[in-house]
């Protein structure tokens, strides 16, 4: 028979952030002395009231604990655990200080105030109307948190997964989880089929209901896409594949495809099976890109008369000594209003699109220039000396979804005669449709990229699809300029590029391209670090190893991933010291000092996906982390902001891409596996301006070189660039 205990909660000693499993010290009632209590507790904070159910147990390291099976919270009553339930993190920006203030001034009918009229909250002295306003919306979302936990204990729902699933649907977050628990695996990032199907379980929907089979395909198409980059499947493969994945025949799930796709919840299109937003946005990106390409433009107007010898002489006063593929480019650019300028590192790119901006400027023609991230913004507009910004910035999207988000599209088209756009290779199918849905017709649009870069994260490969089209004009430029052949960077760039093994001089203290022999990957992350802590201090003064030197890694696994390499590069760089502010944030340990990344696009704090920063200061009382992105920009997050920063003191090569680093520190060991490949390899080394150091196993490098995997995504565009066909 389970026994009951009833108490206040002093304090929370251990929290598992996946789990929710908990170890926390409680004050029975009646009784002088505190007791543990162990068990999956993911939303008690301290000060409140438990009510649990459960047995005690003799653990043989920590002695007798209550094992919790059912509980049930209540809010503190007394002003002592009003102070610590306010103070415990629940709000942001609400430390032990504040929480005193505000207790002091409305005592024990605290949280009543709180639930009742919030408002009143600008009667505690010292709370600004932005910080009330901050408090009241912690406030409504931590009772929908509390009721989403509250069905969490009937259907299994963690508490970061309650967190996760309040971001995206907000107030009526509860209402999805009861009504369609498979939306979850579709639209929330991490959580997948098996976890919405036990939720669904629970909530008594049946193995075969048509709900599930569409969940289960639509799943399915989603995991090709995010895991693959497919932009679609054959039929018979999803089929097969939705068929594991549901433990249902395949006669069942064919029946349930053929419900979904004349219910629109999938589209079916020859033999491929699309998710309806990747078939509407390659259709689309298809039929806008084709439009482009017949409509009459000024610039063509404005340049008609001028042939490719008068334009060469034009830019040759400009001071652009431009070879003739370059100048090709520069002609076909003011010619067509859709042109593809690819090329490696060191053969002319961004000089090609100076030389272009500059007739533009001269006749007064508008132009606007964009890259996938922040970073890669940075250094177009570093580059061309002229303003870039992010794509999403551009199309001035508002976050979340919905073509309502982006304030540019086809209504309200980009107000510019030539939009370029760098790093094309990172461009996925999604953002390249709205973007090129923004470009009004009789603009020109120039993609500038290297076709042999790591393809882009998200589904699609549309710079790969629209070269094999052949639908859009496209030029190579393959002359390595004398300045960059003096680079070994570049040398051994274009060499790994053409299958062929990178040149290191470990001995040559003037060089660039260095290796380090360490096959055991425990040893290659050890080396990583006596690399960034004592050799490139000691034989490249000039580099700071938190601002200047990047680790790149294949994985996030392992002793050599990302996620190890991070733990001991900050231990090194950055160790615990009394005088920096330290805290741990959802499960992750932040210092003063740390290098940092932004995972995403946040408009609202004003960072991009792929900005590096350093951690100023951590304020435990305010619960904000401020971390400054450059000179003249810093940005102060809430703690439960935190979930889109990670520490950056090694990151994967993909996140990598679009960005260049003073040096790179690359390992390359036999257990990266299927992700050792020429692309992998090429677009690593060319993140490094100045130095690439190349540590771990000499035959992962010859694997990563003798890997020339073509791009196998699905995809359909580059069919629908031949219509005719």
């Amino acid at each position: 028979m389970p026994e009951q205990l009833t108490g206040t909660l002093d304090r929370i000693t251990y929290r598992a952030d996946d789990s929710g499993y908990t170890v926390a010290r409680l004050k029975p009632q009646g009784a002088k002395g505190l007791v543990t209590v162990v068990g999956r507790l993911p939303d008690i904070q301290p000060g409140e009231l438990l009510e649990l159910e459960g047995d005690w147990v003799e653990h043989r390291a920590h002695g007798r604990q209550f094992e919790v099976a059912r509980y049930r919270t209540a809010p503190p009553t007394s002003t002592e655990g009003i102070v610590r339930y306010l103070a415990s993190g629940l709000l942001p920006g609400v430390g032990p200080v504040t929480a005193e203030r505000i207790a002091a001034t409305f005592g024990p009918s605290t949280l009543e105030i709180l639930d009742r009229d919030p408002r009143r909250l600008r009667e505690v002295k010292g709370l600004g109307g932005k910080k009330v306003a901050a408090i009241i919306s912690a406030w409504e979302q931590q009772r929908t948190i509390k009721e989403l936990l509250v069905l969490g204990q009937e259907v299994g729902l963690s508490a970061p997964l309650a967190i996760k699933i309040f971001k995206q649907y907000g107030e009526i977050a509860v209402e999805i989880v009861r009504g369609d628990p498979y939306r979850l695996a579709i639209e929330i990032e991490g959580v997948g089929f098996p976890t919405a199907d036990r939720i669904a379980a629970a909530l008594g929907i049946a193995r075969d209901a048509p709900g599930r089979i569409t969940a289960g395909l639509r799943y399915a198409l989603s995991v090709a896409a995010s895991e693959d980059g497919h932009c679609a499947l054959p039929e018979a493969d999803l089929i097969a594949q939705a068929a594991r994945l549901l433990e249902l025949p395949r006669d069942s799930v064919a029946a349930g495809l053929d419900e979904a796709a004349l219910a629109v919840l999938l589209v079916r299109d020859g033999d491929l099976i699309y998710l309806p937003a990747f078939y509407h946005a390659e259709t689309e990106l298809a039929r806008h890109l084709l439009e482009l390409l017949e409509a009459p433009t000024n610039i063509k107007r404005a340049f008609e008369l001028t042939d490719s010898r008068q334009l060469r002489a034009q830019l040759q006063e400009a001071g652009y000594a431009l070879t003739v593929r370059q100048s090709e480019a520069v002609m076909v650019a003011l010619r067509s209003p859709v042109l593809i300028l690819t090329g490696g590192p060191g053969t002319g790119k961004t000089t090609t699109v100076r030389a272009l901006l500059s007739l533009l400027h001269e006749r007064d023609l508008g132009v606007l220039l964009a890259a996938p991230t922040g970073r890669a913004a940075r250094r177009l507009g570093e580059a061309t000396q002229h303003p870039a910004g992010t794509i999403h910035r551009t199309l001035e999207y508002a976050g979340g979804v919905g073509a309502d988000r982006w304030g540019r599209n086809d209504q309200n088209p980009l107000d510019a005669e030539m939009i370029v756009v760098d790093e094309t290779s990172m461009l996925d199918l999604l953002l390249a449709h709205h973007l090129v849905k923004a470009v009004r017709r009789g603009a020109h649009l120039l993609f500038v990229g290297d076709a042999d870069q790591l393809p882009s994260v998200g589904p699609g490969a549309v710079l790969r699809d629209l070269l094999v089209s052949a639908a859009v004009p496209a030029i190579h430029l393959d002359t390595i300029f004398r300045q960059a052949a003096d680079s070994g960077i570049i040398a051994n760039a274009h060499a790994i590029n053409h299958g062929e093994l990178p040149e290191v001089n470990e001995a040559n203290p003037a060089g660039d391209f260095f290796w380090a022999d360490r096959a055991d990957p425990r040893e290659c992350a050890e080396a990583i670090v006596k690399i960034m802590t004592t050799r490139i201090r000691s034989r490249f003064p000039q580099f700071d190893p938190i601002h200047d030197v990047q680790v790149l890694a294949a994985t996030h696994r392992g002793p050599a991933g990302v996620a190890e390499l991070n733990a001991a590069l900050q231990q090194a760089l950055n160790p615990p010291d009394p005088s920096r502010a330290e805290a741990t944030i959802g499960g992750t340990l932040y210092r003063a000092g740390d290098r940092v990344i932004q995972m995403r696009n946040n408009y609202e704090l004003d960072v991009s996906n792929g900005d590096l920063g350093v951690i100023t200061a951590i304020d435990d009382e305010e619960r904000t982390v401020t971390i400054r992105f450059d000179a003249e920009r810093s940005v102060a997050y809430q703690w439960n902001e935190l979930d889109e920063v990670a520490l950056a003191y090694a990151i994967s090569v993909h996140k990598a891409q679009g960005s260049e680093y003073p040096a790179v520190i690359v390992p390359l060991l036999r257990y990266y596996g299927n992700l050792l490949n020429r692309s992998l390899l090429y677009t690593a080394v060319t993140r490094a301006r100045q130095m690439v150091t190349l540590v771990g196993d000499w035959r992962a490098v010859q694997t990563a070189v003798a890997a020339q995997r073509e791009v196998s995504r699905i995809t359909g565009l580059a069919a629908r660039m031949r219509p005719d066909e």
